[in-house]
């Protein structure tokens, strides 16, 4: 299968009436797929979460903004959390990556069934003294649906938030991806109904996907009729980590000097993890010590 590339594309219709986003996220998800080694049913929910977040992120428009979306639930997952900055890139990990779980009478991977009850908390860092915080329960740990209830509810946007993860037969990504499509406040109560019927009768993300369709395509199928302005700028998105070998360095330091005594007598190596990437940074006795001398100085 041909390797493209994932990308956001954004737009907005009638007039400004109605914003837009698509975006197609299959190497995204295979990557955290890859990375933490995921079950099926948890592949589609962080997927979902990752897709939706690289979404929202794009929604930001400070270069230092940050977006972090939180899911702590009572399912067997436990919670998700993702990350996703301005730029397109986007990170996240599941609490429990493997949970096994007999699929929907629709014969679909029942994300629901993994999340079960719980609450979405959205935060936002967008330079001000404090983070904007939102927080809603789960309606139905689907995801897509919580985002949208989350919108109403939070930021008042009346929203359709659509989201999908396909599965090859192997458990690796076929197709990912999703859209958003936003009515501003002062939409008209006609388009509100054709927009309605129009996303009623529109097929999943992941057919739209496996037909041959784009971002691009998705928005305009959906919005048909609409005189839909799409960007001419496509927004790249992948999954990226900014953990490194000295930003662990740092959290040793921030221990302080009696704490890093007790693991340098310990007399072993100590190995650090990061969540999101599931990468791991291993630090010597010698290292140990340099640190501790370094906080001398």
């Amino acid at each position: 299968m041909e390797n493209k590339k994932d990308y956001i594309v954004r737009g907005t219709a009638v007039n400004g009436q109605i914003r837009c986003f698509a975006i197609t996220s299959r190497n995204l998800v295979e990557e955290a797929r890859s990375r933490h080694q995921t079950s099926p049913v948890i592949t589609a929910a962080l997927g979902r979460l990752l897709s939706g977040g690289a979404m929202m992120g794009a929604m930001m428009k400070g270069d230092k903004d940050l977006l972090t979306l939180q899911i702590q639930c009572s399912g067997p997952v436990q919670g998700l959390t993702v990350t996703a900055d301005a730029f397109g890139h986007v990170k996240g990990y599941a609490v429990n990556p493997v949970v096994s779980l007999p699929a929907r009478k629709d014969g679909k991977l029942d994300v629901g069934g993994a999340l079960d009850l719980g609450v979405l908390t959205v935060i936002k860092d967008i330079g001000m003294k404090e983070p904007y915080s939102g927080q809603v329960q789960l309606i139905s740990g689907e995801i897509a649906e919580d985002l949208t209830y989350y919108f109403a509810a939070s930021e008042q946007t009346p929203s359709s938030v659509a989201l999908g993860v396909l599965m090859n037969k192997n458990n690796t990504v076929a197709q990912a991806g999703g859209y958003m499509i936003q009515l501003m406040p002062d939409v008209e109560e006609e388009t509100i109904e054709i927009l309605e019927k129009r996303l009623a009768s529109i097929e999943p993300v992941t057919t739209l996907l496996e037909k041959g369709h784009s971002p691009e395509s998705i928005l305009t199928t959906i919005l048909d009729g609409f005189d839909v302005e799409l960007s001419e700028e496509k927004l790249p998105v992948c999954f990226h980590c900014n953990c490194s070998k000295e930003r662990m360095e740092r959290a040793l330091v921030s221990l302080g000097s009696k704490e890093l005594d007790d693991i340098i007598k310990d007399g072993e190596s100590i190995e650090l993890h990061c969540h999101f990437c599931n990468s791991n940074y291993s630090f010597s006795i010698e290292e140990l010590k340099q640190i501790k001398n370094s906080l001398k100085q």
